[in-house]
């Protein structure tokens, strides 16, 4: 399957507020699944109950952090996704 798309590559172009918040408006998911849950999130001592179900505290720690911001995040026209798993990504491109 062919698809036209565009790779951000988000540590060197940061995606800004407005975008952030775009993604936030169209994500299938809950908002919390745009955060990554990893060493630095740990280091940063983030709870939980800071972000989970508030699109606008979400979009605050990527603004500050921009290396949680989970991947692969897919967006096409009014939908947005989280890839993973792998398969997710596979039904969302064949709904294009």
């Amino acid at each position: 399957m062919k698809v036209d798309h565009e790779v951000v590559l988000y540590m060197k172009q940061p995606l800004d507020r407005a975008a952030l918040e775009r993604i936030v408006s169209i994500l299938d998911g809950p908002v919390e699944d745009l955060v990554r849950k990893d060493s630095q999130f740990k280091k940063l001592a983030l709870r939980s109950s800071d972000y989970v179900g508030k699109p606008k505290a979400v979009v605050d720690i990527l603004v500050r952090h921009k290396a949680l911001l989970q991947r692969p995040l897919l967006v096409a026209k009014k939908r947005a996704i989280v890839g993973r798993p792998k398969a997710k990504v596979v039904e969302f491109l064949s709904g294009l």
